[in-house]
């Protein structure tokens, strides 16, 4: 038996089949009045592709991520001002000032007696508060808002710089207590940036963001040396205190004002940079779980977290072993006092800034156009650059020509700025999700580095003669190279298996039933859940279905079996 079927039933359902086919289509996008448009391509409103991936907006066009990585910078360039501040204004405060009024020379005594064992507790006191901080500091940067945890360091450091010329009338150990506090809130700025990177930087954008914002704390050691001299001379001793104090806190205005979370968080992102951005990082690695547990075995026993803290390191022993020891050195072997260069003793410093960046733009580049697998880019960028650096440091020990010897010093480190893209990119390759931990537990190392470098140099050099200092650099050579071996036999730049979102976790989770844009959102496929029915019911009787559509013999005989 047939039933006739509407010739306008057919057509309207072939019409809907083409419009289910129709709207299927993956590279149209629809507007509201249902008119197909082309795909947008932001890479033709700002094409720099030289710079970023050609999806993504230029960072010549304001693109959020390269505006928090220049702000960052600032940061780091701030925080390395407030580190030196003290360095250049002791000079003024504990040393007698003579100057000529009238034709009559006038004396003044230093303000402060200070002994020079006082004076090292005071220099050495910052960093008693910094290696404490660095694993906490990545913990606690992988639990809140990263971006917040790095601008309220810095901009409390900055408030705490604006008491030290008043700590420093009432007694030296409320200045090493000061001192003391702004170490263990600065001990928190690295793992925290990392952290920040965590949500906002591509895989193949991890180099060049970084390291725009790394080479900030390089040129705050070239600007802020002169600039607090110049400060010193003209305003006085506090000056100094007060102008990073309150640039500190500026920056930090600015900083709250243009930094988010992540990009799902910022209000004036453009949609193409945030889903640019989402969809390279990948949902996972986004996704917050604030109750999830850090796998720290994972991280303890795994070789490439141990390559990392190597090469941090033999890094850290060398950048101290310079910023300490490099104007002794000068005057006890070559009798030449570069301080009184500005010029010459910033070169070096001044080379790095510009170097850090470059490396992370071409070491991306290199991944991104697959040149090279990101392992392959970590370790030659950073065991070239150690290796180079190694290589320098010896000609800096063993020559006696101050020439040769600046020289070799600005090309040494010069070539390790390319090893930032190497070992300090490196805890986003492998562990995303945990990088600002794994970046505090590398950097605490780090600056152990440089605590136990000083006291190395001076019991090496007690007769201060040039033998001595070429065991200096020949040890700084060694511990590179042994950094090189290891990082080149461990080193990786994959995700490690302990590195993956844990799934329970994942279980865990919960919708967010406060949040407006999911209002109560049913936990379940459908309408059921564990409970029962959402929508109250009630009993309803229906007919049976028939067995047999022609209804032949008894009930029992109705089968179409």
């Amino acid at each position: 038996m047939f039933h006739k079927v509407p010739y306008h039933s057919l057509t309207k359902r072939k019409n809907d089949q083409n419009s289910f086919v129709k709207y299927d289509e993956l590279d149209e996008e629809y507007t509201y009045d249902e008119q197909p448009v082309e795909a947008s391509e932001p890479e033709k409103a700002n094409c720099c592709t030289a710079c970023c991936d050609p999806r993504s907006p230029c960072p010549c066009g304001c693109a959020k991520r390269y505006t928090m990585a220049i702000c960052a910078g600032v940061g780091f360039m701030i925080s390395f001002g407030i580190r030196c501040n003290f360095g250049v204004a002791i000079i003024q405060m504990t040393n007698n000032a003579t100057w000529h009024l009238g034709g009559v020379e006038q004396f003044r005594p230093p303000e402060f007696e200070w002994s020079n064992t006082v004076i090292g507790l005071i220099d050495s006191s910052f960093f008693w508060g910094y290696i404490v901080t660095q694993i906490p500091g990545g913990y606690l940067a992988s639990r809140l808002p990263a971006n917040r945890v790095f601008g309220f360091a810095i901009g409390i450091s900055s408030f705490l710089n604006l008491l030290l010329p008043g700590a420093c009338k009432v007694h030296y150990g409320l200045v090493i207590a000061v001192r003391i506090l702004q170490g263990l809130v600065e001990g928190v700025t690295y793992p925290a940036c990392h952290g920040i990177w965590r949500h906002w930087a591509p895989p193949m954008e991890r180099s060049r963001l970084a390291t725009l914002a790394f080479c900030g704390s390089y040129a705050g050691a070239v600007i802020s040396m002169p600039l607090s001299g110049i400060l010193t001379d003209y305003l006085g001793w506090p000056a100094c205190f007060y102008f990073y104090g309150a640039f500190g806190l500026i920056w930090l205005v600015t900083w709250m004002f243009l930094s988010f979370e992540k990009p799902s968080t910022h209000p004036r992102i453009t949609k193409e940079e945030r889903d640019y951005i989402e969809s390279s990082i990948g949902e996972a690695d986004t996704l917050v779980i604030r109750n999830a547990k850090t796998p720290w075995k994972g991280m303890f026993t795994s070789m490439p977290v141990y390559a990392i803290i190597v090469a941090n390191f033999a890094r850290s022993w060398a950048f101290y072993l310079l910023i300490t020891s490099q104007p002794s050195y000068f005057a006890q072997v070559l009798h030449f006092d570069i301080s009184k260069s500005g010029i010459l003793s910033a070169l070096p410093h001044l080379v790095m800034t510009i170097i850090v960046p470059l490396g992370g733009q071409l070491a991306d580049f290199l991944r991104s156009r697959k040149y090279l697998s990101t392992t392959a880019v970590r370790k030659i960028f950073n065991c070239g650059g150690f290796g180079l650096e190694g290589l320098f440091l010896l000609g800096v020990g063993y020559t006696r020509d101050p020439t040769t010897a600046i020289i070799c010093l600005t090309i040494a480190v010069g070539c390790s700025g390319f090893a930032i893209s190497g070992f300090n990119i490196n805890h986003l390759d492998i562990a995303p999700r945990y990088a600002s931990i794994l970046m505090g537990l590398s950097n605490g190392v780090g600056t152990l580095a440089g605590m136990l470098c000083p006291i190395t140099v001076e019991l090496v050099t007690k007769d201060k003669t040039a033998k001595s200092w070429e065991y200096v650099f020949l040890t700084a050579s060694l511990v590179h190279f042994a950094g090189i071996t290891f990082y080149g036999i461990f080193a990786s730049g994959e995700r490690q298996p302990w590195a993956d979102p844990p799934h329970d976790g994942f279980s865990e989770w919960k919708p967010d039933m406060d949040n407006p844009i999911q209002p109560h959102k049913s936990m379940s496929y459908g309408t059921l859940t564990s409970d029962g029915p959402i929508f109250p019911t009630k009993e309803e009787f229906v007919q049976v279905d028939a067995k047999d559509r022609y209804l032949n013999g008894d009930a029992e005989d109705r089968s179409l079996e």
